[in-house]
């Protein structure tokens, strides 16, 4: 018999050896307001049909807990790829990327005509009937050259190419029907699980929507993004131009030796939309509304403060003379920073931020009054005077930059028509492979992580704790007024996961086993060998990687 200790209710019971989590669960009561789908054991996540064989500490998860809605999401992904292969014979799918509280998709059907209402309605129909069915997913693992035979055969070459570049001895993949298909982590134990999720048409393809992170009985609310598609429609365009559809692709291409290329290219596009966004300020700071204030947002980890400095590098190559400042350094002192219900500091909340003194001045420097500008002080928590001031002449542009820079609150009393608001973005337009797209908050993570590490700031684990207030706040007060930029940038990076990997490892394996962060750390550490690692020699000084990895030209 085995031990096996449950977080949920605080008690241990004995089990035979071999007992799955699914039928351990009965024995363990406590409330769920929401279905159980998976668990975590030892805090490395598991699917329900994972075979207990040694004691253990399990703790069941809902999908209100992210690792639960990971393995939700994952297996309504097979769920919507088994109804088009069933309903519409040789067609092929792709799950390209999260977007509008949902995953955009692409079907593209046998005859290549375009995607329908109908159709939709005909795989929604198929899905559900799939669900009433109740039909497990099955989990088999096997030695990789097993693997890869099998998606070959199936017509998967971009899973082929995945694994074949994986440096892995055994692989799972799974079974639904006859359907077989790879996924890098566990799914749900059955269709039946899968009770709340929509597909809609969505700019000319579909909306796979799951459930609602908050409260799993309702969907997640749908908010249309059309600009925020645009930026994701031109990362791919670019990636299919270089046939770098997916990480097979990407680390072919590197273990080919082209990585040196990779990374120009991906500094250049980053470059150039730079300089665009430069030349369309400067066109409308000649224009008949006068830009003259630069407003620049984006999350944690976007690289907000270097892409506000390369922008104003190109805007002096274009004539402008920018003065630059963050709404940082207008918080208020520390002591009077808003709390979370928690009793910890919201460092995100939009009044940590002396606002109407910021606007204050903004309006007397937009009016050519010399106005002296604080900085904070990060180690006393106070704002400082230190005589840095600022005047707006002619040739004179305002960029300020900060988490709040775009919430309309904080510069309610200036004229929109002189404002040229901007939203950085990390959206990752590469996937794993067809089937099983990046999360878009991955890379800021790992970014996250990196810096923190590097600057003695934060470990790994404290990094990765206080990550999902981060996301929260992030949800509150910065996503909602991203549709409003004048332009979008997204700052992923090509080859991004491949040059993390090597800075990322070793602070990512110093967790330890036995804290809630393992969880993560060890999710983590799985996705990044997916890719094929990138020395960091080649990478500019100048680069937006540098914000995090260090060694940049600018100072922070």
């Amino acid at each position: 018999m085995i031990q096996v200790y449950c977080k949920n209710t605080g008690t241990t019971r004995s089990f035979r050896e071999g007992t799955t989590l699914l039928d351990m669960l009965p024995e363990f009561q406590f409330e769920r307001p929401y279905p159980i789908v998976s668990a975590k054991v030892n805090n490395v996540s598991q699917g329900l049909k994972f075979r207990v064989y040694n004691s253990r500490t399990v703790e069941f998860v809902d999908c209100t807990v992210a690792s639960g809605m990971r393995v939700y999401i994952r297996s309504l992904c097979f769920l919507l790829c088994k109804a088009a292969k069933d309903v519409f014979r040789g067609s092929h799918i792709f799950i390209e990327h999260p977007i509008s509280h949902g995953y955009f998709c692409e079907l593209v059907k046998a005859d290549r005509s375009p995607l329908t209402q109908e159709d939709v309605d005909k795989l929604k129909a198929k899905m559900d009937r799939l669900v009433q069915m109740n039909q497990p997913f099955h989990r088999f693992e096997a030695p990789i050259e097993q693997v890869i035979d099998i998606m070959h055969k199936i017509g998967a070459e971009d899973k082929v190419k995945l694994l074949e570049t994986s440096g892995q001895v055994y692989m799972d993949y799974y079974s639904l029907g006859k359907t077989k298909d790879y996924y890098y982590g566990r799914l749900v134990p059955s269709t039946g699980y899968l009770t709340k999720w929509d597909l809609i048409t969505y700019h000319g393809g579909m909306l796979l929507i799951g459930p609602n992170k908050h409260n799993p009985t309702q969907l997640a609310p749908y908010i249309d993004q059309p600009k925020t598609f645009k930026m994701f429609s031109e990362n791919l365009k670019w990636n299919e131009i270089m046939g770098l559809n997916t990480v097979g692709d990407l680390n072919k291409s590197l273990l080919a030796g082209n990585g040196s290329d990779l990374i120009q290219v991906a500094e250049a596009l980053q470059e150039k939309k730079i300089v665009q966004i430069a030349e369309e300020i400067n066109k409308r700071y000649c224009g008949k509304n006068k830009v003259r204030l630069v407003l620049i947002t984006g999350p944690s980890s976007s690289g907000k403060t270097t892409v506000s400095k390369r922008l104003s590098v190109q805007l002096k190559a274009c004539g402008l003379r920018p003065l630059t400042f963050s709404t940082d350094d207008y918080f208020v002192d520390r002591e009077k920073t808003p709390l979370l219900p928690d009793g910890t500091p919201d460092f995100d909340n939009f009044d940590t931020v002396d606002h109407k003194a910021l606007e204050n001045d903004l309006l007397r420097i937009l009016a050519g009054e010399e106005v002296e500008v604080p900085e904070f002080n990060f180690t006393t928590g106070k704002r400082e005077y230190n005589g840095k001031k600022l005047k707006l002449a002619e040739g004179n542009v305002v960029v300020l930059e900060g988490i709040h820079a775009l919430n309309p609150k904080l510069t309610s009393r200036i004229s929109e028509r002189i404002k040229f608001r901007i939203f950085i973005s990390t959206l990752t337009g590469i996937a794993l492979d067809n089937h099983n797209c990046i999360p878009t908050s991955d890379n800021r993570l790992l970014r996250r992580i990196v810096r923190d590490y590097n600057k003695g700031a934060f470990t790994a684990r404290q990094t990765i704790s206080q990550w999902p207030k981060v996301r929260a706040a992030e949800d509150q007060w910065i996503y909602p007024y991203q549709e409003n930029a004048d332009v979008m940038f997204n700052s992923a990076y090509l080859v991004e996961f491949a040059v993390l990997r090597n800075h990322a490892e070793p602070i990512l394996a110093s967790v330890p086993k036995n804290c809630p962060e393992y969880s993560e750390a060890h999710r983590l550490l799985k996705f990044i060998h997916y890719f094929v690692p990138v020395p960091d020699k080649e990478i500019p000084p100048t680069s937006l990687l540098r914000e995090f990895l260090g060694g940049s030209s600018f100072k922070y």
